[in-house]
């Protein structure tokens, strides 16, 4: 990275920047309090809180949003008349799943091969770290050019829509000129990248029951309907022989026009074993930014440990379907949940609970805001032009707040590259991405404020 005194703060502040993550990875601020003790979340959050507070924010709140969780709020004034900026962020992070498969803990941040380790550590408590980087070197480089609103969502990852809501019944508390959302990331680590589009999603409970109670596979087998075996059915229904998602009446054969995901780099990505083929059709782009993706998240049926010979009475799956950008979800919503319907056999009764649910988004990229990022990330990022990207994930306030603002140009940029592994075993963060984007989104600030 050229010099420049934003940069000589930042690298001198990134040992502070890793104790500080070290701390807040610390937090099991899973948002599912069946799981994890609401009391993990409430340390995160007040954590962050704190944070603002030695920063110089006021007006810092715990903001008690509809579904049960906490998101923190700051404001932080600049000069008379300058223009506002919010930076969100969120410290709810994923289930760590299989605790024993994580090469150290999930919940300890842990430096090896030049990444930081821990739940969080990109997605998105890092995201938190970023955004007081960027700050504090602008505080000691002649001070933060801007009015700072800063926001940390406490229940993202389960789609829950809290904030969501929150903001539609408070909406003058997030209004600002600029929005960054540091919860996405680089194409590719060193790759300095806007994300332009999002996916959409919903999440859908589904149950199927056949019998009254279950019965002994050897008496009954072969005529008494197993909701298992018929739940099995509907969940391939979604799919086609190719691996496509097929739901009756949603459009999947659009096509994205941009940056290109080419197969082999998307194999290495995903860790996809040999021998093993890509499913869908089209562009790697195409499938992952474009198109309808379908997932089976779970299913409720015996382990294969400590099952008996018995044909099933009742069985459930959660499934997420991600809705690409110009489709809306709550139709979506209604085609999927048609189609369950459509194809369950033997008359078995299905019932379908909708659970989470968010719109897809697509930014404008020839707003003043992206060409003060482009300049911004030229600087950080040496001999690199900054690129636009789509994201197959889904951040439902970014809609909420489109909506809620027309007027309000929306950046997304973070530190989830492919590397970081984020929802997986093992997530990681790149320090030098961490750096290099605490400076980008500082220059940006500095910039946008002289546009």
């Amino acid at each position: 990275m050229s010099s420049n005194p934003v940069a000589e703060t930042v690298a001198s502040l990134m040992p502070r920047a890793k104790a500080e993550l070290t701390e807040l990875v610390a937090f099991k601020s899973v948002a599912d309090f069946d799981q994890y003790p609401r009391s993990e979340s409430e340390g995160a959050a007040n954590w962050i809180a704190d944070a603002l507070r030695s920063e110089g924010f006021q007006d810092i709140a715990l903001l008690d949003t509809p579904d049960g969780t906490q998101s923190v709020y700051g404001f932080l004034p600049g000069p008379e008349g300058a223009k506002t900026v919010l930076l969100y962020a969120h410290y709810d992070v994923q289930p760590p799943l299989d605790e024993a498969a994580w090469t150290t803990p999930p919940f300890e941040l842990v430096e090896r091969d030049g990444r930081w380790y821990g739940r969080g550590s990109a997605d998105c408590k890092g995201g938190v770290v970023m955004h007081l980087l960027a700050l504090r070197a602008l505080k000691a480089n002649g001070g933060v050019p801007v009015h700072v609103k800063v926001i940390v969502e406490g229940s993202e990852e389960q789609g829950t829509g809290g904030l969501e809501r929150y903001a539609e019944e408070h909406p003058e508390l997030l209004t600002a000129d600029t929005i960054v959302i540091g919860d996405a990331g680089n194409f590719r680590a060193g790759l300095p990248t806007v994300t332009a589009t999002l996916r959409g999603m919903t999440l859908v409970r589904v149950q199927v029951d056949t019998l009254e109670g279950n019965l002994h596979s050897g008496q009954f087998g072969g005529a008494a309907p197993d909701a298992l075996a018929a739940l099995i059915r509907v969940l391939d229904s979604l799919r086609a022989k190719d691996g496509s998602t097929t739901v009756d009446g949603l459009a999947g054969d659009l096509a994205w026009d941009g940056l290109q995901y080419e197969d082999q780099a998307f194999r290495e990505d995903a860790k996809v074993l040999d021998g093993v083929e890509l499913i869908g059709s089209g562009t790697v782009a195409d499938r992952v930014w474009a198109r309808p993706a379908v997932t089976v998240l779970g299913i409720d049926c015996p382990p294969v440990v400590g099952a008996t010979p018995s044909v099933q009475a009742g069985a459930r799956a959660l499934i997420s379907l991600r809705v690409p950008p110009g489709v809306d979800a709550v139709e979506a919503t209604k085609l999927l949940e048609a189609h369950i319907e459509a194809h369950t056999p033997w008359g078995a009764r299905v019932s379908t609970e909708r659970i989470g649910q968010g719109q897809a988004f697509r930014a404008d990229t020839s707003s003043p805001a992206y060409a003060s990022m482009a300049q911004a990330m030229a600087v950080a990022y040496p001999g690199q032009e900054m690129q636009s990207a789509g994201m197959g994930g889904s951040i439902p306030l970014c809609n909420t707040l489109a909506s809620l603002y027309p007027q309000t140009e929306i950046l997304l940029i973070g530190l989830s590259e492919p590397e970081a592994q984020i929802h997986a075993v093992n997530e990681s963060v790149s320090p030098d991405e961490l750096e290099r984007l605490s400076v980008a989104e500082a220059l940006f600030l500095r910039n946008y404020a002289a546009s």
